[in-house]
């Protein structure tokens, strides 16, 4: 490798060949040379250093801003709570309101037939033949099926021939009687000396015997007769007939079936069968509105839920007059026309009463203060100042309450109290709300809602019959 020589004329030649940064007289002809510009002016630092203290400044600035907004805030929220903590606290109220109409109490019932009847077999055979079938409505004393009896029927026989039989004997009895007495009035009326004594006991006492012989021949043909007659109405009882009109709700037999007479655990029904019109209803009442549920002739208001659906009227007709002492409730019944058989056996209903007034304070729930010594309401007296009172609840519906004492009308009660208000404070009385309506209506929530085209049942319903008895 030989040494360099920085004398070389190469060397220069090459060194004299390369540009020096800025020989060229101007940098547009520089640039259309080269894509890339490598020049810088001495004006490009003083840009950048001025920019940078702009933008310091506009933050110094905005932070300052936002640090007195965020002061200017907070003062105003404090003064603001300052403002609403000195203030009454607001509150809600109602006027309380004289209860003058009354009560609704809608209860569960249960409906029941007015006349419901199993029928038994009352002698025992084949089923011949049956008419009716579940659904069909009968009259009393309609065929419901037939009951073949052999056996029956050759007793029957036979009691009818025995009955012949003592009849015959009833006659040569009266034949031999007859004869005794003529016989014994003969004797009798002889002579003395033509006749023995004792020939005239003889012929006597063959008289008292025929008469004898002939009572029991009598008695024997009455015993026959009755046995007659026993067959014969047994007899009567192939033909199974309806005890009263209404509606076959059961059929158990079929052609060809044996039946045995009687209605034990071990025999099988025939029919069942109902009177649905009138229909009874029946309700459990609890303790706290028995006392004016128990007399009779309390209008009721009776509601149908589901498919069948409708409103229906009736009357209290009877009540236990008597408390279970396990669920504390009477039960009552209550009766209602179904001409149209709208209503059937079995189903759930709504019964509902209007309970006459008491003449108590009526009251939202709302209102009520649930503490350990009791019930309690808040009231506003005329300085806008609380005072609570004890109260006592005479009749309670889950949305009104009616109190016995406590509250008089016109008073301001307040509705959903807070805890944090003490007795004396002063508050803000908030308009009051509409009166208690004397005329509101509640329904339990677990009670099913009416439709609105419900029609109630016609003013000439069939009543109940003044006879019918349970």
């Amino acid at each position: 490798m030989q040494p360099h020589d920085p004398n070389r004329p190469a060397n220069r030649e090459l060194l004299s060949e390369q540009p020096h940064r800025g020989s060229f007289p101007d940098e547009s002809s520089r640039a259309e040379t080269d894509p890339v510009s490598l020049g810088y002016t001495p004006q490009t630092a003083q840009r950048i250093r001025r920019g940078v203290l702009i933008a310091g400044a506009a933050l110094g600035s905005a932070f300052l801003l936002v640090s007195v907004l965020r002061l200017l805030h907070a003062h105003a929220v404090a003064h603001a709570g300052e403002a609403a903590f000195s203030k009454p606290p607001p509150v809600d109220i109602v006027i309380a309101q004289s209860a003058t109409a009354g009560q609704d109490l809608v209860l569960p019932g249960e409906t029941a037939a007015w006349y419901e009847s199993t029928i038994y077999a009352r002698v025992s055979g084949y089923v011949a033949k049956w008419r009716v079938d579940i659904g069909d409505r009968v009259k009393k004393g309609d065929i419901l099926a037939t009951i073949e009896t052999p056996e029956l029927d050759a007793e029957l026989a036979a009691a009818r021939a025995q009955l012949q039989s003592s009849e015959a004997q009833v006659e040569a009895r009266k034949a031999e009687a007859a004869f005794s007495k003529s016989t014994n009035e003969r004797w009798r009326d002889s002579p003395k000396g033509v006749v023995s004594e004792q020939e005239r006991e003889s012929k006597k006492a063959d008289y008292e015997s025929s008469e004898a012989r002939l009572y029991a021949a009598n008695a024997q043909v009455a015993l026959d007769r009755s046995k007659v007659d026993q067959y014969a109405a047994l007899a009567e009882f192939k033909q199974v007939r309806a005890p009263f009109d209404g509606t076959i709700t059961e059929r158990k037999i079929d052609v060809g079936n044996l039946v045995t007479a009687g209605s034990g655990s071990n025999t099988t029904s025939l029919y069942r069968m109902a009177l649905t019109d009138p229909l009874r209803i029946f309700v459990e009442v609890p303790q706290s509105a028995a006392g004016e549920l128990m007399n009779a002739g309390v209008p009721a208001e009776i509601r149908a839920a589901g498919a069948v659906g409708g409103v229906f009227s009736g009357k209290i007709a009877r009540s236990a007059e008597s408390l279970n002492s396990q669920a504390r409730t009477m039960r009552v019944e209550v009766d209602m026309p179904n001409p149209s058989h709208a209503l059937v056996p079995g189903m759930y209903v709504n019964v509902g009463f209007r309970l006459p007034p008491r003449g108590a304070v009526q009251v939202p729930a709302a209102a009520l203060i649930f503490r350990a010594g009791g019930a309690q309401v808040a009231t506003v007296d005329a300085n806008d100042k609380i005072q609570f009172k004890n109260v006592v609840i005479a009749r309670d519906d889950g949305n009104w309450v009616e109190l016995s004492s406590g509250v008089q009308q016109g008073d301001r009660l307040v509705l959903n109290i807070s805890s944090q208000i003490a007795p004396g404070q002063v508050v803000a009385a908030n308009q009051p709300e509409a009166p208690v309506p004397s005329n509101a209506k509640s329904v339990p929530s677990n009670v099913t809602p009416m439709p609105s085209d419900a029609k109630p049942v016609p003013s000439n319903a069939k009543s109940v019959p003044p006879g019918a008895t349970r």
